[in-house]
């Protein structure tokens, strides 16, 4: 079968043909793939860079940790995989797949769950969001963050702020649900001076942030108390597009009502998972399947895959490998 495999040693991936995988218990199946999402996760764990990859392989590793599968019945359902799911057939394990409702492609299909979990997990579980919350997302130019801004509305944000360096995508997160933007092209003077302002009118209760590095430093020095009394604010970490370490003064973590917490693989409690697959991700199909919820995606095939590794894609779009 053919597969995309990705080296340990930053070289190009490639469409190559591979060994068809094999069920080793009763809990696994053998799926067709039809389409799986690129994403940075993807990346890092085919690299061996990200924190939950094992060592990576010097003979490579098929790429994509999720995507859109049919089963042997010829249900349509996303999966999780047990192996790599950039490939013509992979195995899943039966207990982590969500049904796909008529109406929705694949390619949204293979978009989205990813983007979901960065964003209605975070808010959900980390951040506790209640309707009436102010939310800030701090780069929210990417597909996550268009997801984000979303699902933030959806679950009943009084208002929502979003930070990003590119001004078209700001402008875009308006019609989405967006309603005030901070640009990060600015100097730090600029930046900290709308973000206190726009804190001191509507003090923020929740700081989604994919970006973390200098951004995060700014934004933590502008929710910075002075001794009276405080809100309370729950800061999630879900990125570091910006840097993976920061510098963070005492006197914050004192002056305010403030928890620092992040949301990704290893912090989610098997339960939270559990509803995940069984309720989150199958809520937000029916949205995208009904158009209430905007998804962007630009599909290409498998056999091109070289060619879009390194694209950087703008706008709110994710790149879905489609495959045949």
């Amino acid at each position: 079968m053919k597969a995309v495999v990705a080296y340990p040693n930053g070289a190009l991936p490639e469409c190559i043909d591979v060994p068809e995988p094999t069920e080793q218990h009763e809990n696994e199946v053998l799926v067709t793939v039809k389409a799986v999402a690129v994403k940075h996760l993807d990346k890092s764990k085919a690299a061996g860079k990200h924190y939950s990859s094992d060592t990576a392989k010097a003979n490579g590793r098929i790429v994509g940790g999720d995507g859109v599968c049919l089963l042997p019945t010829g249900e349509r359902v996303f999966a999780i995989g047990e192996s790599g799911m950039m490939a013509q057939k992979a195995i899943i394990d039966r207990s982590r797949m969500v049904p796909i409702p008529a109406g929705l492609s694949d390619t949204i299909a293979a978009a989205l769950p990813n983007a979901v979990a960065g964003a209605a997990m975070a808010l959900k579980y980390k951040a506790n969001m209640q309707p009436g919350n102010v939310v800030l997302i701090n780069g929210a130019t990417g597909f996550t963050g268009y997801i984000a801004v979303q699902i933030a509305k959806y679950y009943g944000a009084e208002k929502v702020i979003v930070t990003g360096r590119n001004q078209e995508a700001l402008n875009e997160l308006l019609s989405l649900g967006a309603d005030e933007i901070i640009s990060l092209t600015q100097d730090d003077e600029h930046f900290t001076k709308q973000l206190l302002a726009k804190h001191a009118q509507t003090p923020i209760d929740i700081i989604i942030d994919y970006l973390w590095g200098r951004s995060a430093e700014l934004i933590l020095s502008c929710i910075r108390g002075n001794g009276s009394f405080t809100n309370k604010i729950s800061y999630v970490s879900v990125g570091s597009m910006m840097g993976d370490t920061i510098q963070l003064s005492a006197a914050i973590m004192r002056s305010v009502d403030l928890q620092l917490t992040g949301s990704g693989l290893g912090s989610w409690s098997r339960q939270e998972l559990g509803q995940l697959l069984k309720n989150i991700i199958p809520e937000m199909f029916q949205l995208a399947a009904t158009g209430k919820l905007k998804v962007k995606t630009t599909a290409v095939k498998m056999d091109n895959i070289a060619t879009i590794w390194n694209v950087a894609v703008t706008g709110g779009q994710r790149l879905v490998v489609t495959i045949e």
